[in-house]
């Protein structure tokens, strides 16, 4: 299919506060940056967009002075030509904050201590007064709705309150500053959403307004389209690691995003027409565990079942304790019963199930590592040889992975932590659909992945349930489930309260499912009938 025309030039530079001009970038003798010149203007929220491995974190990680870019980069900030590369200290001190997409949180220290790293304005002769800065705290929490206490440890929030603590943070670096204190500043969010529910993103997408509002501006790196044309004035495009099109958001569609994200037009992913017989593959009997009270059910062979709700509601522990791997009760049947209280995920792994956890970078895959050891490592005891591993067998099962997956980079010696989210997540799935599982647990499976790498990944669980594989996928996306389960349960306050199927299985039938309890539910069974 024939590649897009390029955008005019005229639309790739914008004058404004913020200038970036002809910023190249290498990694070694990779170009991952051709020549990037984007402008910022006052009081404008522009959300970067492309493909994993486009540049967009490369380009903002230039912009927080992580990456050197090459000699002829040029970066102006409030009219001053800075050099390169940035100086991190000088570059937050002139009223740019960031919210990188792995937070920069440490789970052992508190929030207050979180909040305060690289706060020296703070340090006294006597020390910090803590007492001060945690009402401080407390207070920019309830300006923006939020309840968190700056006493509790990280390692005890939730994953949203973990991204809002990350978020405040920086709109508190902001405000120290000296454009900051003005009412300005810019405010950059590295793929800040995925682990927000819809009415979190609302929530930060009400802050981004207010902090437009006082004539601050925001960046926005995302791979949601319409979280884009929601929130933005401008939509930036890269590709191939230049910039492929800047355009009005009020005269674009989402149609016009994924065309120029990809390069050329493309279709949604459609299911592929398959039979699912009565077979009941597997049976889930009285599960709880965590936020979970209930929940029963049969699955059949090559069905596609999602559960979902607000979070808290329960539906996020089922993947984990079906695999054994958080503590709970009840019976899971395949072949065998199994008592969940004394399940091990090496036993799950031993009756054929497989699980992809949603922390793809610390649960799903070892960043030290190879993509060929990451690709291989369940594959491992039948590589063995008279002289332990068989390394060639190893490097063409790795080699057939990356050829059938679309793995970029295709070179299996590269560590899998250089691999964008998309490219890391096809070569986990791809990972475990070598195993040929009975039961494939996915959590968020899409989440932080491209537009393209999603319509593979989709098309990869559509082609193991026609393989006769079960599938069940916790998510928040409504419109990934619709688009690739048979059913849906909906979870509130710990217990499935409802069933979806088509003709009910669309995204506003599956986000009015989770948002308004059935009016019936007080007279119901905790349990919809169609889960037995």
């Amino acid at each position: 299919m024939a590649a897009l025309s390029p955008a005019p030039y005229r639309t790739m530079v914008q004058p404004g506060i913020l200038r970036m001009a002809d910023v190249r970038m290498k990694f070694g003798s990779v170009e991952v940056l051709k020549g990037v010149s984007l402008g910022l203007g006052r009081g404008e929220i522009l959300g970067l967009l492309g493909q994993n491995g486009s540049g967009k974190s490369t380009l903002i990680k230039v912009l927080a002075g992580f990456n050197s870019p090459e000699a002829g980069s040029r970066i102006t900030l409030w009219g001053e030509t800075l050099p390169l590369p940035l100086d991190p200290r000088r570059i937050r001190a002139l009223g740019v904050a960031f919210v990188h997409q792995h937070l920069a949180l440490i789970p052992s220290l508190s929030v207050a201590d979180n909040m305060l790293v690289g706060d020296d304005t703070k340090v006294r002769r006597l020390g910090i007064r803590w007492r001060q800065e945690r009402a401080a705290m407390r207070q920019l929490f309830a300006e923006f709705g939020l309840n968190i206490d700056p006493s509790a440890l990280v390692s005890s929030l939730s994953p949203v309150e973990r991204a809002y603590t990350a978020i405040l943070r920086a709109v508190a670096e902001l405000r120290r500053s000296e454009a900051g204190r003005a009412g300005e500043g810019v405010l950059v969010l590295d793929k800040p959403t995925p682990f927000l529910s819809a009415e979190d993103v609302d929530k930060l997408f009400d802050l981004l307004r207010r902090i437009k509002k006082t004539g601050a501006s925001v960046i926005i790196v995302t791979h949601d389209i319409d979280e884009v044309l929601e929130i933005t004035d401008r939509v930036a495009i890269m590709r191939d690691g230049r910039l492929d099109a800047v355009l009005a958001t009020a005269d674009t569609t989402r149609q016009d995003i994924l065309d120029r994200i990809v390069g050329h037009a493309i279709a949604p992913y459609q299911r592929s027409e398959r039979v699912i017989d009565d077979h009941i593959a597997v049976t889930v009997e009285n599960l709880s565990g965590g936020m979970l009270r209930l929940f029963n059910a049969k699955l059949k062979r090559s069905e596609v079942v999602g559960v979902t709700g607000l979070i808290g509601s329960g539906f996020a522990e089922l993947p984990y304790l079906m695999f054994g791997a958080m503590a709970g009760q009840g019976r899971i049947t395949l072949i065998r019963s199994h008592d969940i209280a004394r399940f091990t995920p090496r036993r799950a792994i031993d009756a054929g199930i497989g699980l992809i956890p949603g922390d793809r970078a610390y649960q799903s895959c070892i960043g030290g590592l190879s993509v060929a050891e990451n690709a291989t490592l369940l594959a491992l005891p039948s590589m063995r040889g008279i002289w332990g591993l068989d390394s060639k067998a190893i490097s063409e099962k790795a080699a057939a992975l990356i050829r059938d997956y679309d793995v970029r980079p295709d070179r299996p010696d590269v560590k899998m932590s250089t691999l964008s989210g998309g490219n890391q997540q096809k070569v986990i799935m791809g990972k475990w659909l070598a195993e040929n599982p009975r039961l494939l647990l996915l959590d968020e499976p899409t989440q932080g992945v491209d537009y393209g790498a999603r319509q593979q990944i989709f098309a990869a669980i559509d082609q193991i349930t026609r393989q006769g594989t079960t599938v069940l996928c916790a998510s928040t996306d409504y419109e990934q489930l619709a688009q690739i389960c048979d059913r849906v349960f909906v979870f509130h306050r710990g217990a499935a309260v409802t069933c979806l199927q088509d003709p009910e299985l669309s995204r506003e039938d599956i986000a009015r499912a989770c948002f308004h309890e059935p009016a019936s539910q007080a007279t119901r069974d905790p349990q919809p009938e169609n889960a037995r």
